[in-house]
């Protein structure tokens, strides 16, 4: 696992320098300085765009994962990649034609209970398909085993250009009806600046040209268009229902919320990047001894570091919300744990995704997804009007888990892939007691250094008896050649 280490490493770097950015601007800057109504307004918008996004890149991002190392020559892969990057402009003209035609009717049904959205609807699909074309292009690097750059890019270069534009708010250079065209305009740029690195790594050949396989192709593209719209809603979906029946600035509070819980399946995102590919090749060359090995591996490397994300959080997490600028946003406390647990759950799968979107039977998984996606509306539908935030926040905590362990067992059931191990169960134990141990008590201190020093007190409990009980060889491995380094070991 040397390149996946490297890289996976490098990765979760990158993303939690981002994610770190990123709680600047969530949990401080876009609350004061935007408002709840225009920082919920910005979330509404990703978020819609968020979920529209796999119809503009029509599944090619994973479908030039999962075909170009089976393409034996350079001409071959030339006309495949000139497909992926073509093709999905194609299917956006008749999209676009739809939505215009219903224009007036899409309107009426999203601004009902929020008339400010309205002015910024057309928003959502411009920024859709930017984020489209950014994840083909992410994708191009990805199989040429690039994908540090991409990551930098989505994790880190779009939250520092957020930074900057929401100093521009609080300088008064720009409005925060600004703030949110250029939101926008960051999207674009990150696709363009993707797109000249990937062509910088594999120079363009252009050719509008079709696939031998494209009967194969588009079959796998139609499923990973629904898989991809399936993944988006469970992630974004509660927002948009929100905004059906709640006031706009509840989506902030839920935001934020729903923010600090992402952090925990940070370490997923990072992996998931160089292991889809390498999940990919193994399952092409039918080499299962292997590909369980490392179902295994990423299983207990993600539970060890998410889980050890996820505790970090919740023992400190009243007194992250005593910084808040606003005490509305305190709503969101159970929020935060509820939508933890299913990211932590969903997690402990580890390259669990990789292998079924990589497999023959992707199609079945994939149509309880969307069963799963219409539980989902359902659930909100019934629990937001009910509960608010809370009922959104129970929704998405049953659906996801419903969906992970519909995918665990399927993975197990039909493939004979197993994820977990003893080491499985002693993680669980060990968070948990940790979890209790920590969680009832507070450093009588400004909240800032209270959330220093107990975290400091949990890592060295927790990486001390993660160690001593030999949860993860890997990571044990890790810190064997870090202590050799300082010559401690």
């Amino acid at each position: 696992m040397g390149i996946v280490l490297n890289q996976s490493l490098k990765n979760t770097i990158i993303t939690y320098l981002g994610f770190g950015i990123g709680a600047i601007n969530t949990l401080y800057f876009a609350p004061v300085f935007l408002g709840a109504t225009y920082y919920a307004l910005t979330n509404y918008i990703l978020s819609a765009a968020n979920v529209i996004m796999p119809l503009f890149a029509i599944g090619m991002q994973n479908t030039l994962v999962k075909y170009y190392s089976q393409y034996k020559t350079e001409g071959e892969r030339e006309r495949f990649l000139s497909f992926t990057v073509l093709f999905p402009l194609l299917l956006c003209i008749p999209i676009g034609l739809i939505g215009l035609f219903y224009y007036d009717d899409i309107v009426f049904f999203v601004t009902k209970k929020n008339p400010v959205v309205k002015e910024f609807i057309w928003l959502i699909p411009f920024t859709g398909l930017c984020m489209a074309y950014f994840e083909i292009f992410y994708a191009w690097a990805r199989v040429h085993m690039h994908s540090v750059f991409g990551n930098f890019i989505k994790e880190v270069g779009l939250r520092v250009f957020s930074l900057l534009t929401l100093m521009g708010v609080y300088f008064k250079w720009i409005s925060v009806i600004d703030f949110i065209y250029i939101t926008a305009g960051i999207y674009l740029l990150a696709f363009v600046v993707t797109m000249l690195y990937a062509f910088r790594i594999k120079k363009p050949n252009f050719q509008f040209t079709i696939p031998e396989n494209i009967k194969e192709i588009l079959e796998y593209t139609f499923y990973i268009i629904l898989s991809g719209s399936v993944a988006n809603l469970l992630l974004d979906g509660d927002k948009i229902m929100l905004n059906q029946y709640m006031l706009i600035d509840n989506i902030a509070y839920y935001s934020v919320a729903t923010y600090i819980a992402l952090v925990i399946s940070v370490p997923s995102r990072a992996m998931h990047q160089i292991v889809y590919p390498i999940t990919a090749k193994l399952m092409h060359e039918n080499k299962h001894d292997e590909l369980n090995a490392l179902y295994k591996k990423s299983s207990i490397n993600l539970q060890v570091v998410g889980g050890f994300v996820m505790l970090c959080i919740f023992v400190n997490i009243n007194q992250m919300y005593e910084i808040m600028p606003d005490s509305d946003y305190k709503k969101g406390i159970i929020v935060v744990f509820m939508i933890g647990l299913s990211k932590y759950f969903d997690l402990i799968l580890g390259n669990n995704n990789a292998i079924i979107f990589n497999s023959k039977y992707y199609r079945m998984v994939l149509f309880l997804g969307l069963f799963l996606v219409f539980l989902t509306i359902a659930l909100n539908m019934w629990f937001i009007p009910l509960y608010g935030i809370l009922g959104a926040a129970f929704a998405t905590l049953l659906s996801i888990t419903l969906y992970s362990l519909a995918k665990l067992l399927f993975v197990v059931k039909r493939m004979d892939l197993y994820p977990f191990t003893k080491q499985t169960i002693s993680s669980m134990v060990l968070t948990a007691a940790l979890f209790l141990v920590f969680y009832f008590w507070e450093f009588p201190v400004y909240p800032l250094i209270g959330i220093g020093l107990k975290s400091i007190l949990v890592t060295i409990m927790y990486v001390y008896l993660n160690y001593k009980f030999k949860i993860s060889k890997e990571i044990n491995g890790v810190i064997d050649t870090l202590l050799k380094k300082i010559k401690i070991g």
